[in-house]
Parts: C-alpha cells; sequence; structure tokens
C-alpha cells in the first residue's frame, strides 16, 4: 500500500512540474499527415527532434514540457525551418514565450500558417548592403562548402577607409528573416542605425552554420551526449583560410586588435576558443549566452595550459540568470581563468540579465552595447599602410602558422643551447613540428630573414 502511495505522489508531482502546450487547430493547408514539431529553448531550438513530436488525441496536437526557471521560447515546425509557423499573413512570425510558474499550466494555442505554404519564407528583410560573398565558399580544413555573408559599411564604395572586421557564427540568423531559424539578430539594421549616429562602421563576415554539422564544428572536444570534435578545423578556416582572403579583397585593418569573433551559445564557445588558439588573429570575443557547459572541463584545461597571455584582448560576456542553472557559474569560471592568463579586469565586462533568454531575439537586443563596447578604445580614424606582412606565430595546440609568404620557405630550427635540431621547408598555411623532437623551446629561423628567430614550443 505504501508503495502505491508514493507512486501516486510521484505522479503527482510530475504532472504538476510541467507545462502542457496543446494545438487546436492547424492551417487548412497543412499537408495530410504531417508531423508536428515544437522547436524552442527546451532542445537547442532543433526543428526536427524525434523528442518534441506534437502527439495528435484526438481533435487537437500535445505535448508537456517539464517545469524550468524563468521562460520557454519556442516555434512550431513541420521539420524544418523552411517549413516554419507564419503568423495570418503567412510572413514572419516571432518566437512563442510563456513563462514558468512552479505549478501545472496547458496552454492553449492554433497555427495560424505555414511559411512555406503561405510563400513568405522568401521575403528578404537584409539591408541593401548585405550581399552574400560565396554561397559555396571552401573549407579545406573540413573538406565542405559553406555560405559567408558579407555587411559593408554604408561608406564603404565612397571612401578609401579600412574597417575593423567581426566574424560571426550563425550567419544565417544575423540579417535576413528569411534565412533565419528563430528570427535575425538585426546586425545590418543596427550597425547602419549606428552609422547614421556617427559611428566609425565595421566590415561583418557571417559564416553559416553547418546544419547537422553545427554542434561537431562549434567544439574542438567531443562531448559523448551530444558530438563535437571538430571546432579545431573549423577555427582554422575562419583564421588561416577565410581572415586571410578577406583582408586581401576588402579593405580591413587586419591587426588582431581589430578583429571580433562574436558568437551565441555553442558559437559563443567556438569564438572564445578561437581568440585563445589564434591571438595573433583575433584579440575581441562577444560571447552572448556561452554553451560553455558542452566542454567546461576541456575548455578551462586548455585556457590554463595556454603558452598565451590574453593581456592585449577584450571580451564581452552577456547571458540571462536563468538560460540553464549554472550559467552564471559556468561563465564565471571562464572568465577567472582568463584573467589568470592575463585579461584585464578593465577589458572584461560580464553582464547577466534577469529578463535574458536563450534566443535571437535576446541576442538582437544585446548586439549594439557589445560591439560599441568592444571597440570603444580603439583609435579608428587612423589611416596608415595596412598592408599585412608576412609573419610566424604559433597557436596554442602547436601549429605553425605562415601568411604572407610568395613560396615555400627554408627554415632551421634550434635549441636553447643553439644546437641546429633540424631543418624544412614550409609554406602558407598550417604546418607542424616533428613529433621526432623532444619538448622544449626552439627557434625558428628563415632564409630570406636569417637575422630574425621566432620562439616556439614543442609540447
Amino acid at each position: 500500500m505504501k508503495k502505491l502511495f508514493y507512486l501516486f505522489v510521484l505522479l503527482n508531482s510530475l504532472a504538476y512540474c510541467q507545462i502542457t502546450i496543446q494545438i487546436n487547430n492547424l492551417p487548412i493547408s497543412t499537408p495530410l499527415n504531417s508531423t508536428i514539431y515544437i522547436a524552442g529553448t527546451m532542445n537547442n531550438w532543433s526543428p526536427n527532434d524525434l523528442n518534441y513530436i506534437m502527439q495528435p488525441i484526438n481533435n487537437y496536437w500535445q505535448i508537456s514540457i517539464p517545469e524550468g526557471i524563468g521562460s520557454l521560447e519556442f516555434k512550431f515546425t513541420r521539420g524544418s525551418w523552411s517549413s516554419v509557423e507564419g503568423n495570418s499573413l503567412g510572413t514572419y512570425l516571432p518566437n512563442r514565450t510563456v513563462t514558468f510558474t512552479g505549478v501545472p499550466q496547458v496552454i492553449n494555442l492554433n497555427i495560424l500558417s505555414w511559411e512555406d505554404i503561405s510563400g513568405s519564407s522568401n521575403q528578404s528583410t537584409a539591408a541593401s548592403n548585405v550581399q552574400i560573398l560565396n554561397s559555396q565558399f571552401f573549407m579545406p580544413q573540413l573538406d565542405r562548402y559553406r555560405r559567408i555573408w558579407l555587411y559593408l559599411p554604408p561608406d564603404y564604395n565612397t571612401t578609401t577607409k579600412h574597417y575593423p572586421v567581426l566574424y560571426m557564427q550563425d550567419g544565417q540568423n544575423l540579417f535576413d528573416n528569411a534565412t533565419s531559424y528563430a528570427g535575425e539578430w538585426q546586425v545590418d539594421e543596427t550597425l547602419n542605425s549606428l552609422f547614421n549616429q556617427g559611428d566609425y562602421g565595421a566590415i561583418v563576415v557571417g559564416i553559416d552554420n553547418g546544419g547537422s554539422e553545427r554542434i561537431n564544428e562549434y567544439s574542438p572536444w567531443i562531448n559523448s551526449q551530444y558530438g563535437g570534435g571538430q571546432g579545431s578545423n573549423y577555427m582554422n578556416f575562419i583564421a588561416t583560410t577565410l581572415k586571410p582572403f578577406i583582408d586581401s579583397n576588402f579593405r580591413t585593418r587586419p591587426e588582431p586588435k581589430m578583429n571580433a569573433l562574436i558568437g551565441s551559445s555553442m558559437g559563443a564557445l567556438i569564438s572564445t576558443y578561437g581568440a585563445c588558439e589564434f591571438p595573433s588573429s583575433f584579440q575581441k570575443v562577444g560571447s552572448f549566452s556561452a554553451a560553455y557547459w558542452f566542454a567546461l572541463g576541456e575548455l578551462n584545461s586548455y585556457i590554463a595550459s595556454n603558452q598565451n597571455l590574453f593581456d592585449t584582448h577584450r571580451a564581452y560576456f552577456v547571458a540571462g540568470q536563468n538560460e540553464y542553472t549554472t550559467i552564471v557559474g559556468d561563465i564565471s569560471g571562464v572568465v577567472t581563468n582568463l584573467q589568470s592568463k592575463g585579461l584585464l579586469s578593465t577589458n572584461t565586462l560580464t553582464k547577466f540579465d534577469s529578463y535574458g533568454t536563450h534566443s535571437e531575439s535576446y541576442w538582437r537586443g544585446e548586439f549594439a552595447a557589445a560591439y560599441l563596447w568592444l571597440f570603444q578604445n580603439e583609435n579608428l580614424e587612423i589611416e596608415t599602410n595596412f598592408k599585412s606582412n608576412a609573419k610566424i606565430y604559433q597557436t596554442n595546440s602547436g601549429k605553425i602558422i605562415l601568411e604572407g609568404f610568395d613560396e615555400c620557405v627554408q627554415f632551421e630550427l634550434y635549441n636553447l643551447l643553439g644546437q641546429k635540431a633540424g631543418q624544412f621547408k614550409w609554406k602558407n598555411g598550417e604546418n607542424y613540428l616533428d613529433n621526432s623532437l623532444t619538448k622544449g623551446i626552439y627557434f625558428l629561423k628563415y632564409e630570406n630573414n636569417p637575422s630574425k628567430f621566432v620562439k616556439i614550443f614543442k609540447n
């Protein structure tokens, strides 16, 4: 009898702590036997998550979401973001929102339209100074192709100015409702408005996420449950392929202090890693609602063992206090770790908002402040010869990066005793020390500048 009583209490408590979402009506245009999914902050906005299928019950569709903290944002789809629900006119519908209250709730809703059937999903909201740089930009480090977006400041074609550059993740969501899966950031409208108020201007390079490869590409480390592991190659692509291309073809400020990596959620994880791995390319970080939990131990160990100092970096961290239970502690721990490696408190801004949600709408509202703060101490008016000279630098993981050389270069390697330890030829891009070398500090000497030595290390 006791067991039955405890079972009753358990079932009653489970029913108590949930939100039941119920769809009462579908558009008449809904294809027969469609599967209806709910996508939102509870499942990282996956449009076809088999765990979040609306179950048909009599004449309505229903799902129960476990109780959480703060707000839940969501939309309904038929399995992809191209078949997302729309408003009464068949156009873009903002995220739906419901607030957890600690008591059971039943939310009755109607789906008014589907964007793909209404034909509205192709209506672009991108500003005229946004373009698709390349719909199939090759990523040699990953052997795949990716769409790249480009925002140029309003005065780009009427001046000779050189601009800082923002490299932003999840390019689909930055400029255009037609391609976004949960609403756009309005980066173009925001920067155009700031420019009209006197802002110097910046170039934005948006890199589409890889869809099913997004999680794999946005973490250098593997999470046993969710994947990952391709983040090192992805960041190599941005630093050693995409950035050199942008600097060669557009009027940029190639100095690391003029280049930012910005992303949200997993995009914040890979942006933080990228600024640590390639400090000679990126010294600004915009971290929005960082999903550091995905590889928290690995990220902190990586920062702690990093050979580089971050005393010239500048980083902006923003998140909602209740996006997930450990988010404040996770971000605070990473910030403390970065500061132990030289990141100055004056170059760090950490903001936790009571109203913050894990959503494009929240990040859209925070973007302008982050951008202005990251570059507020830079004198962008100074015009000099910005042509990038040949350079050599090493990433924390040990790769040797060559940029700006015309051909293969002959190198000699010396140990701390001045003894020659090797001789080899390297070319632009990624290069590696011989595995047979013992761990320690070495010096590179190269033929076209015999008086210059580059200090490197072998892990």
